[in-house]
């Protein structure tokens, strides 16, 4: 369904833009129908800018992103809000996604101006009615409301909802539970595993892995804008083998002890470098260490001998 392949990002900054920051590093990765993906770093790893990526919110450097067979950075016009019929994000803060002068009801029909012009007022209302209780809200409840009369919780759904208007097949959902309370998280995540069993392939950006491992089949661990490891969720997890990916597993607080600063664990001999002790792999992205599970050289941009 969507793939990344050797996506990178590079911004200007500085005072008169003289230097350059790269915030991604030639990613590679593939989202499928009805899988969830997630992706997960620490703050500034470049995991929300891959999803602004995605959805044509920046553009790119390098490398392609495709959606199905077309070359996202080539839509325009009436291809690209085509594009956005089947691709939609739901992001971190739900307040500042909705504007808040204006009730739901009319959030809601912006987009019937622009994609269902044909429906009746009746079809459009058992539309939005349907879509709410995909989500498990009630219409009458909160299609009159303005954003802030309504939870975190009922908000984040409501934007989810937004997007199963369009019949989206394909979601990024960027930390889109990390404002919500406890009780509610778990309600976000079985409604995104619902969308994964409609067939929805989903993005899901997190930096706390307990939830990646919970909800997602193929895991992506991103550090300083590269990806460090990848592979089956429940592999990288039970087998971790990068140096990061472990300081990030051993970092995951336990009730039985203190809580301290972790640092980067040892994991032993590069991969890469085992394979070609001349250091001629070091240029390769990932290399396999076991089915369905890669890992990256350790010397890159890590400080870490390998």
């Amino acid at each position: 369904m969507l793939t990344l392949d050797r996506v990178s990002k590079v911004y200007h900054v500085g005072a008169f833009g003289g230097k350059t920051l790269t915030a991604v590093r030639e990613v590679s990765f593939t989202v499928a129908p009805g899988e969830v993906v997630s992706l997960i770093g620490e703050s500034g790893s470049g995991k929300s800018t891959i999803g602004k990526m995605i959805l044509r919110l920046i553009g790119i450097n390098g490398g392609t992103i495709t959606f199905g067979d077309t070359n996202v950075a080539t839509l325009r016009g009436d291809a690209l809000r085509d594009y956005y019929h089947e691709v939609q994000g739901v992001f971190q803060d739900p307040f500042s996604s909705c504007n808040p002068i204006f009730k739901v009801d009319h959030i809601f029909s912006l987009i019937r101006g622009i994609y269902f012009r044909a429906l009746s007022g009746a079809e459009w209302r058992a539309k939005v009615a349907g879509a709410l209780e995909a989500v498990s809200l009630d219409s009458g409840q909160v299609l009159h409301k303005y954003p802030h009369q309504l939870s975190g919780g009922q908000l984040q759904r409501l934007l989810v909802a937004r997007a199963l208007l369009l019949d989206t097949k394909f979601l990024v959902a960027d930390e889109i539970i990390s404002m919500l309370d406890a009780s509610t998280r778990i309600d976000v995540l079985n409604l995104l595993g619902d969308l994964k069993a409609r067939g929805l392939g989903i993005l899901f950006i997190t930096h706390d892995l307990s939830l990646g491992n919970y909800i997602s089949e193929k895991t992506v661990i991103l550090r300083r804008g590269r990806v460090v490891e990848m592979g089956q969720t429940s592999k990288v997890f039970s087998n971790p083998t990068h140096p990061y990916t472990r300081m990030l597993i051993a970092s995951v607080p336990q009730l039985h002890k203190r809580w301290g600063n972790e640092s980067i664990v040892d994991a032993g001999p590069c991969r890469v470098h085992a394979a070609s002790p001349s250091g001629s792999a070091g240029s390769a992205l990932l290399v396999e260490v076991e089915p369905d599970h890669s890992v990256a050289c350790f010397r890159i941009d890590e400080g870490v001998p390998c």
